[in-house]
């Protein structure tokens, strides 16, 4: 049974049901996705400062790729932690950019205690508004999402690409990709209620006043079983750095249910490659700062037995930003029964509608 609290935003004060049991480790959590909007506190920046599986990736890769380079760090953060690891690494220079005010301020506090600083040069504002030289060799960028590309990766990647590295530069990571498998919602948060996390709810308060009133916000499952996915996972969103980059695309894709149970959405994740040829970090699998996404397609939950059939389609098409991507998924369910049920989801990065699914109706009760 979920508590009911309530958030003040922009003079509205709005209903939002609560786990009433606080988060442990290794439980299920359910949050609003955070990483697409400009609300970076020091306990975020902590989760990715301290991700080993994360890490370890980006610092191999920039063992490898920075010695006697010049580096260009986009989205740098407060702790400056891939323009100092260029630098340790051997780059002979590193441009670090960052957009967010508070977070640039303490970074240029932090400058001055870093070895040598003279190496480094800290940057305000958008990586696809600024102009510099010379240009760069390397672009490290730390700029991906639960979903790959939700923290505009690919426009601001390409731009990079373009603008401000050297012919044949090259971009960490090297690739990113979305899965999607069929699941329902509440097996993903076995023996708990459906709803929001405590410790999210400042998180969701600074997402709808940034965004200047609420909307439906992607739902983030921290811990998930694996063993609630009634489908194998397929890409639906691929996005290489260092190859074809799309900053717009579609795909469609077949997900067959492998074992009975009722769906009512997809669960998305992530996997990363920062070098070609190594294992992939796989965020439903690992322990890391990115989450799963659940997206729903229908209100009410569908019976469905191995050998079902989930058609689904999967767009992704830059925003009035120009930067962050809106969603579109569509989908068909096709049950052996000889029933095809229709689903759909207009996920925006901002500007959509709020309470416009069941879902969202049962987490924002109305007063």
């Amino acid at each position: 049974m979920s508590d009911v609290q309530q958030i003040e935003t922009h003079g509205r004060s709005l209903r939002v049901s609560v786990d009433p049991e606080p988060e442990q480790e290794g439980r299920p959590a359910l949050w609003p996705s955070v990483g697409e909007y400009p609300i970076y506190d020091p306990f975020l920046y902590t989760t990715m400062t301290t991700d080993d599986e994360r890490n370890q990736r980006f610092r191999a890769a920039l063992s490898q790729l920075a010695p006697d380079r010049r580096i260009l760090d986009i989205g740098t953060g407060q702790d400056l932690l891939w323009a100092r690891e260029s630098v340790q690494a051997g780059a002979r220079h590193a441009v670090a950019v960052e957009v967010i005010e508070d977070a640039f301020h303490k970074a240029a506090a932090n400058l001055p205690a870093l070895t040598p600083q003279d190496r480094i040069t800290l940057l305000l504002g958008e990586s696809t508004s600024l102009h510099f030289a010379p240009r760069a060799d390397v672009c490290v960028a730390e700029i991906i999402g639960s979903l790959a590309g939700a923290e505009g990766a690919a426009a601001v990647l390409a731009d990079a690409r373009s603008r401000h590295l050297e012919p044949g530069g090259l971009v960490i990571p090297h690739r990113a990709v979305t899965l999607a498998a069929a699941v329902r919602l509440s097996d993903l948060l076995p023996e708990q209620p459906v709803a929001f996390a405590g410790a999210s709810l400042p998180y969701l308060q600074s997402i709808f006043d940034w965004h200047r009133g609420p909307f439906d916000v992607r739902l983030r499952v921290e811990n998930p079983s694996a063993d609630a996915l009634l489908s194998e996972g397929a890409p639906v969103e691929v996005l290489d750095f260092n190859g074809d980059l799309r900053t717009e695309q579609r795909t469609a894709t077949r997900l067959v249910i492998s074992r009975p149970g009722s769906m009512d959405g997809v669960l998305t994740w992530l996997n990363l490659w920062c070098l070609p040829d190594e294992e992939p970090l796989d965020a439903l699998h690992m322990k890391t700062n990115w989450a799963t996404i659940y997206l729903p397609l229908f209100d009410s939950p569908v019976p469905v037995d191995p050998g079902d059939i989930l058609e689904l389609s999967f767009a992704a098409s830059l925003s009035d930003d120009g930067v962050h991507p809106d969603y579109q998924l569509d989908a068909v369910l096709h049950t052996a029964d000889g029933q095809q049920h229709h689903g759909s989801l207009e996920s925006p990065h901002h500007g959509g509608a709020f309470r416009a699914r069941a879902i969202y109706r049962a987490l924002f009760p109305a007063s």
